[in-house]
Order: C-alpha cells, then structure tokens, then sequence
C-alpha cells in the first residue's frame, strides 16, 4: 500500500510540474486533431533535476517503472489542459502521450558519466542510458502488443499485463491475481477482456561506436535500439544519434546448434539527430571573432595570412604548399545547387594523392580525418563494393540494408589509402557515389537510394616507375571515368633534386637539435582544434558567387585545356569546368569572403594546372612534393597570374571572341 500511495503522489506531483512547465506543448497536443496518433512531450532532464532532484533520481534509477507512469501523469494533465481552453477552441482527449526526456545539456550526457557502447555491462542494466553512435542498420516496421487487460474469474479484479521483451515480446501471466485484497486469489484463471489489447508500431535498428573515438586496434561495437510508436522511422542508415533509453536484453534468435545467448538491447525513450548540427559545433563567439581579427590584421597581405592556416595543415611535414592548399580547398568545398531541370550539382570536392613511397600521403590522409568532423578511413586491399557502399544482411529470417563506408562518411570525409588496391570491379561501384552522391541498390529484393554526400580523399603509389610522357590513367592504372571525378589529381615524385634534399635535411636536422620548429608559433595560433572551427565556420556561414571577372578567367582557361586536351581528354571534361566553379569558391571561404574574386579564379587553376601532366602552363608550377611556402606569397601570385592572364588573353585573341571593353585588366 505505501508503495502504491508513493507512486501515486510521485505522478501528482509529475503532472504538476507539466503544467507549470509544459503547458504550451500539452495545449498543443490538445488542438491537434487525432486523437488516436501517439504524442510525444519533450522534457528537458536539466529542468526536472532543478525543479525535483528526488523525482529525477529515480527516473534515472527506475526508468522501466516511472517512464509508464509519467505518460500516465501526461494524459492527466492534458486532460486539465482541456477543461481549461478558451471559448471557441476546439480540443480532444488523447489516448496516448509519451513523455521524451531530452537529456542534452544535463550531466546524464556526460561522456565521462556514461559509457560508450564497447563499455555497456550489465550493471547499466534497468538505469536510463545515454549512447552516441551512428546507424549501420535500420530494420523494416512492424507491430506489436503493448498491453492486454486480463480479468480475475473470482474476484473481477481487472489488472495489465505488458510483454516481456526478454521472452521476445511474449506475454506471461502472473500465478496469482495482483489485487489488493487481503487474501489474494490462487489457483484462479485470467480471461482478456475484449477490445483492450493495445498495440504499437515497433522498429529495430542497430548503431556503431563512432570510428574517430576509438584507439588503434580497438574493434567498434554496436547494439540493438528499439523504437517505439512516434520514434518509428526518423532515422536511417548513416544517421548520427544521441539515444536515451533503457537497457534491457532479449534471447538471440534461435539459430540450430547454436547456444542462445541474452544480447543487450536499448529501448529507447528519446532520439536525437546529430547530422545537422555539424556546422554548428563548438564555435563560440570569441572564436569567431578571433576569425575576424585575424583577417583584419592581415587586410593588406591576404595570401600570408592564407599562408599562415596553411602551415596548420600537417605541420610535421616540411613544405608542400600545393598538397596543403589542395587539403584545405577540398576539405572546406563548394556550393552545391539546383539547376532548372532540378538536377543537383555536387558541392563537395574530390582528391587524389598519386605519388612515390614516403612522400607523405597517408600522413595527409589521417590528418585530414581529424579535422572533419565526421570521417572514414580504409584502405583498397581492405575493401569492397559491399564494405564501401551497403550489404545486403540476414537477421532474424529477414533481409536489410548495413551501411558501408560510403554511406557513413555521408556530410563529411571518405579517406581510402592504397587506392591502387581495390580490384576494379570495387572501383567501379564509387562512380555514382562520387558523382550524382548517391548509392543505388538492388539487393535481396531491397531496391533504394542512399545519400552519400561524402568528400573522397584517395591516396595511391604509381603503377610502376612514373612515366611523364604517359597518361595519368597508364600510370595509375584507373580509369578515365573515375580520374575525371577528382576535382585535384596531385603527383608526387621523388626526383633527385640536390637544393631541396638540403632545404628538407637542413629543416629537420634544425628541429632535431632545438626541439622546436621554426613553425611553433604558428602552430599553437592554429591549432588542429581552431582548423576544425574553421573550416566548420566558413563552411556554414558563407555561399560565394562568382564575380564577372572571375566567370569570364575560368571560361577561358577552360576553352584553352579542351582546345589543348589530346594526352589529357579524360581530364578535360565538362567536370574540369565544375571543379574550377568548386575550388574558387573553396578558396573564397578560406579567404573569410561571400564573393569569389579573380584572385580565387588563379589559385582554382593553378590547383589544376598541378594536376596535369603536360599543360602550356604547367612548367611555372613544378613538382607539388617540391612546392614550399613563399617568403612573399602575394608578389609571387602577382607573376603568376601575370603570367595566366597573357596566355588565356592570346587565345582569346586567336579566337577572335574578344569584345571591346571585355579584357582581363
């Protein structure tokens, strides 16, 4: 009786607080329409924790009792709600109400509180638990019995009896009726009374531990989540989520020869969505403003300061302007937009690191997945079409989709080393995922499309010595499809070039003796930490247009590579045309601007112009692994775009396309 009297006063006191904190949510729900949908009302868990500390104790100890009782307090309290609208409202009772308890901002998200999945034992078992992760598998939706009404045949005492989600869901009746008599009944039966049975919509998914949180070597877990009613269906596979549910475990599936084990599931009370708060995170307001100081000090000299976020990029790596430049430029991408046939055009850019071994490739590739904020790295002989796109999988006698790595890096960073691993078939399965962003299936009777708007940043060695006078394609053995889907192809040879083994030996050797390199302080300005801001920040807070001037130098320079494109004409495409519009836009957002200018124009064709192997323009650039960061970088940009501009002005004037007034000047 006083555990009765307890829970009754706890779920007054429950439906009080609604009312002095929820009601707007609860009128809401009043005036909707249905009164047979499932509600749910959203409580912040940092707010009942300052109002009731006691009561939110025992939520967080007791989730599997007071969560049922909380609805319960929900529907009494919008029933308050009800009386109490105005003349002219119209409002209906609702049958059900779940209450969603938002654990975002309160310590029940504290990592360091709470485990990750490859952490959940069985002491978390019946506390409500907080877990991140990201979904690999999203199972089909289906129904199931939440609660039947049975009735004593002696004393018609009326009682629920819920499943059990350890015996798969079945109900089991109790072997005494639970009034509150004196003199319980035994050795009594139990009928269901009629048209009470009350059945949910029910969803399985299955969600990883995050790559980038894991060490070297440690294997990411995963766990079963169970979505219930309005939770069914708002996530899908590659999603990034925050769960608060409650631990339970069921019985494996039944599998012959096979000993049936309990597998920890989560049943989850209230699922938040990560994916597009991504250009959001952690950027303060003094670090913004920071962003602009920075640029303010160096109005006059905005290549140095380009420069100096430059050096930031792997900064173990001595030199190699070009390869940094062409990190930053993919990492931060283009616009992405709708034509009028509502076809969309990628804004997400492409590189491909080709070069000797110990030229540093895989280097930029780790660093690069630490400064996004959601990344991916495998390697070719690791891989496959179904671990880079999706598989097909068997569970429980019913197929479903497991996202590969494609689909997982979806909005962020895609990295494959040893490209030249993958057998081509495996190859071939990344053309659409790069192009169109999507992954078409068509698999064990499953037939969808998902979203890979994902950056690919590939590395691989030459097939071979490197020949110049061969293509890219023979001396990469990949195709000219997919190289015509990189926006920068960089080669990197380790020729034998005296003066640069001295300046790299000499740079070394120095860090060596000193213990600090001449970079240091460069380097704790930006930090990997400021780079991620940044480029997080630039990347959600600015769209660059193209100016006229800068139209006209990339049309330009395009008409000159397709008039020149004999060894190259898998390079020189309609795409060629694209990546300029995406670098010059990355460049604009690097450079702190909403307007690409006819500075951002040169820097997109000098980045192509290093990925061409016999250009008319080439020769002023040189070998990207020699390229070192200039002493004075905007009177060297002075000459080299001197020098672009005569060569794209004496086309134009061969082509007779030149206007009075329409020059470069």
């Amino acid at each position: 009786m006083d555990a009765d009297c307890d829970s009754e006063v706890q779920l007054k006191l429950f439906a009080e607080f609604l009312i002095r904190h929820y009601s707007d949510k609860l009128r809401s729900i009043v005036l909707s329409a249905d009164p047979k949908l499932h509600y749910p009302l959203y409580i912040d868990f940092a707010e009942l924790l300052n109002d009731d500390p006691q009561l939110a104790h025992l939520v967080f100890s007791q989730p599997a009792g007071y969560l049922r009782h909380f609805d319960k307090a929900a529907l009494w309290a919008h029933k308050i709600v009800l009386k109490n609208l105005k003349c002219g409202e119209k409002g209906s009772e609702k049958k059900f109400i779940h209450v969603r308890i938002d654990v975002s901002g309160s310590p029940l998200e504290c990592t360091e509180t709470f485990p990750s999945i490859g952490r959940v034992r069985v002491k978390h078992r019946g506390i409500l638990l907080t877990l991140k992760g990201t979904v690999i598998r999203s199972g089909a939706i289906k129904m199931y019995e939440g609660e039947r009404i049975y009735r004593c045949r002696k004393c018609k005492n009326e009682f629920p009896v819920f499943p059990e989600l350890e015996t798969r869901n079945s109900i089991i009746l109790p072997s005494f009726c639970p009034s509150l008599r004196s003199k319980p009944c035994e050795g009594t039966r139990f009928d269901c009374v009629d048209e009470t049975i009350i059945r949910h919509d029910y969803q399985e998914i299955k969600i990883q531990e995050s790559t980038q949180v894991l060490g070297v070597g440690v294997i990411p877990r995963s766990i079963h989540v169970i979505l219930t009613d309005d939770l069914v269906d708002i996530v899908k596979a590659g999603d990034d989520v925050i769960i608060t549910g409650m631990l339970t475990a069921k019985w494996s599936p039944d599998v012959k020869d096979v000993r049936c084990n309990l597998d920890p599931v989560l049943v989850a009370n209230h699922v938040r969505r990560t994916n597009e708060l991504k250009s959001d995170i952690n950027i303060p307001n003094d670090v913004i403003m920071k962003f602009k100081q920075f640029w303010l000090d160096f109005k006059d000299t905005p290549l140095k300061g380009r420069n100096t976020i430059l050096r930031g990029i792997c900064p173990q790596i001595f030199g190699l302007f070009t390869v940094k430049l062409a990190v930053a430029l993919t990492l931060i991408g283009g616009v992405q937009h709708v034509d009028g046939s509502g076809t969309k055009i990628r804004g997400e850019s492409h590189l491909l690191l080709v070069g000797d071994p110990g030229t540093g490739k895989s280097q930029f590739l780790k660093f690069s997945a630490k400064l996004s904020n959601r990344s991916v790295i495998t390697t070719g002989l690791g891989s496959t079409s179904a671990g880079l796109t999706v598989t097909a999988v068997k569970d429980g006698g019913e197929w479903m989709l497991e996202a590969g790595a494609l689909v997982l890096a979806d909005g962020g960073l895609c990295c494959i080393d040893e490209f030249d691993s993958m057998r081509e078939h495996d190859r071939a399965t990344i053309h659409e995922a790069m192009e169109q962003q999507t992954i078409s299936i068509a698999k064990a009777g499953l037939v969808t499309t998902l979203s890979t708007r994902t950056t690919v940043f590939g590395a691989t060695n030459p097939k071979g010595q490197y020949d110049p006078d061969q293509t890219l394609s023979v001396n990469t053995a990949l195709s000219g499809p997919l190289l015509s889907r990189f926006d920068i192809v960089l080669v990197l040879l380790d020729t034998k070039n005296p003066e640069w083994d001295v300046v790299v030996s000499s740079h070394i050797l120095a860090e060596e003796e000193s213990g600090k390199g001449k970079d240091d302080d460069l380097a704790n300005i930006w930090t990997l930490a400021t780079l991620r801001r940044y480029i997080q920040f630039v990347k959600g807070r600015f769209r660059p247009v193209l100016t006229a001037e800068a139209e006209k130098v990339i049309s330009s320079y395009y008409q000159l590579q397709r008039r020149s494109a004999t060894d190259n004409a898998a390079r020189t495409t309609v795409r060629m045309l694209e990546s300029l519009i995406r670098l010059a836009q990355a460049h604009a957002r690097l450079m702190f601007r909403n307007e690409v200018t006819r500075l951002d124009a040169i820097m997109a064709i000098l980045c192509i112009e290093s990925s061409m192997t016999t250009s008319a323009i080439v020769d002023s650039i040189g070998n990207a692994l020699h390229s070192n960061f200039s002493e004075n970088p905007d009177e060297e940009y002075t000459k080299q775009e001197r020098l672009i501009l005569e060569k794209l002005r004496s086309i134009d004037e061969c082509s007779d396309i030149n206007t009075a007034g329409r020059t470069f000047d």
